[in-house]
């Protein structure tokens, strides 16, 4: 694949590469790379909506029974909504299946840096597959094995009656009636181990008698070795994409992306006082917040990475710059820290991420991507998620101090196991809140404290309280809805990349 920044040039790639030979099937393993040339705007596009694909594939799978009509629904939404094929479509869709095979592509050589990613990217990979394929007729579904060379050998009429009260007793879910309606496939053992090991299907001759309902097993399977292999392969290639100046940093945002809105400060700024702080932490903070917070108060000091995490967190709730020079003046000199020494080593880099000193970039919070993926928390450190980061042990005894009832912290903890860390932080907002479904996804720390508020002020926006002084307050400003699949703006890419100055102006503990 090359990469183009002209607009004529990219017009001239697809006219060039309009062949509908090249995607026979709406359904692909992804066996072979593309070719064509494809512009650097189109390669970041591609990218997004995909892995906004891939988020709600994950929501949905834990949120959903995976064959109910609300997952299809709404998952075939995502797919029309984002332009990637989503049943047996006509012969004309090439550029939905185009999109759909380039994009799968760029994900993969972002998601196969780290044993996490590459986990991540198979699991939803494999279930967005498992949809598409069981949406797709009788007759497509065929093709399709065919097409990746999975033709298994139908069982005759003959046979199957002959063989009926055996694939009635050793088949789950079927009647001897949908037996005798139901086609059968001969499939090898090796290809059928999980059906077999379920006892999900009758084996004979070395061979199992598979349903077609059963097929999608046989198929995801397959898909998973050879993507399994394909990842691995790519990791390999790596050094040589790393050494791409264009690649590289686009392959790292995509693998830390957030996609929604930034909670950049000019939209909140000045709606809460240092006071409410406490008590805002305790009703409306998520868990990371909530713990640096509770390290902040207890020991009177945090860490260069916990400052970053939750410095950024505050400013982005509404904290203005004055207020964050005495929120964190006050509480450093309660410990070891004299107000000489908070003045000339602390409150320049406060103002730093503020946009007040250095380049005068306008810092924006941490999403929780990047939270998860980048800085690890070592010894003395608060920073990080909790649900990432934390031993499960420590997590469930911090969870019943918060009270969380046993059956919310088993839910809890077995999301945590299977990876999904934001869903975690996802049912911990709804056992805080006591909601059933919250509808949408929870993808930034600022996200939780602003759905938190509004969920507590009955659905009006947040207000400053008045202050000590007694004076009245500034009118409050309606905040902007914060949709999780808007759009990223070019300035997350550009803020990440910038951090990486902030943080020498951060180091000293």
């Amino acid at each position: 694949m090359e990469f183009s920044s002209g607009r004529g040039r990219l017009k001239q790639a697809r006219l060039a590469g309009d062949r509908r030979d090249l995607y026979p099937h709406s359904l692909q393993f992804y066996l072979e790379p593309p070719t064509e040339n494809i512009s650097l705007v189109e390669f970041e596009s591609f990218a997004i909506d995909r892995l906004k694909l891939l988020k709600v594939v994950e929501n949905l799978g834990v949120s959903y029974v995976r064959s109910s009509d609300s997952y299809k629904t709404k998952l075939e939404f995502e797919l029309r909504k984002l332009k990637f094929p989503y049943k047996a479509l006509a012969e004309d869709d090439y550029e939905a299946r185009r999109k759909d095979h380039i994009s799968h592509f760029i994900l993969r050589l972002a998601y196969c840096q780290s044993e996490d990613l590459r986990r991540w990217f198979l699991q939803q990979e494999m279930d967005l597959l498992r949809y598409r394929f069981n949406q797709v007729t009788d007759n497509l579904r065929q093709k399709f094995l065919e097409h990746v060379n999975l033709s298994f050998e139908a069982v005759s009429e003959d046979l199957k009656n002959e063989l009926a009260n055996e694939l009635y007793t050793s088949t789950p879910g079927l009647s001897l009636t949908k037996v005798k309606e139901q086609m059968f496939y001969k499939v090898g053992l090796a290809d059928a181990v999980d059906l077999f090991r379920a006892r999900r299907v009758f084996i004979k001759d070395g061979f199992a008698y598979v349903p077609f309902k059963e097929i999608d097993v046989i198929v995801l399977n397959n898909y998973r070795t050879k993507l399994s292999k394909a990842l691995a392969l790519t990791a390999r290639s790596l050094p040589s994409i790393q050494s791409d100046e264009r690649l590289q940093p686009l392959l790292n945002h995509l693998s830390h992306s957030y996609i929604g809105p930034d909670y950049s400060m000019q939209k909140n700024t000045g709606k809460i006082s240092l006071e409410q702080i406490d008590t805002l932490s305790v009703k409306s903070f998520p868990l990371c917040m909530r713990q640096l917070h509770k390290a902040l108060r207890d020991n009177h000091h945090l860490r260069h990475g916990g400052r970053m995490q939750y410095g950024l967190f505050l400013k982005g709730i509404g904290l203005t710059l004055e207020q964050a020079l005495e929120f964190w003046k006050k509480e450093f000199i309660r410990g070891k820290v004299d107000a000489d020494k908070f003045d000339k080593g602390y409150a320049y880099s406060i103002r730093h991420s503020y946009g007040k000193e250095g380049r005068r970039t306008d810092y924006t919070p941490y999403s929780c991507m990047k939270i998860i993926m980048s800085n690890p928390p070592s010894q003395g450190d608060y920073h990080g998620c909790p649900f990432r980061h934390s031993d499960p042990e420590l997590l469930k005894q911090k969870l019943q101090s918060y009270k969380i009832p046993p059956s919310g912290i088993a839910q809890i903890l077995e999301l945590v196991k299977g990876m999904h860390y934001q869903l975690a932080c996802q049912k911990y907002f709804e056992l805080t809140h006591d909601v059933d479904n919250l509808g949408f996804s929870l993808n930034h720390p600022n996200q939780y404290f602003t759905e938190s508020q509004r969920l507590l002020s009955g659905g009006r926006e947040l207000k400053k309280e008045l202050s000590n002084s007694g004076n009245s307050q500034q009118k409050s400003n309606s905040q902007e809805s914060m949709n999780s699949n808007s759009a990223p703006t070019s300035s997350n890419t550009t803020a990440d990349a910038e951090l990486e100055g902030l943080e020498a102006y951060f180091t000293e503990d």
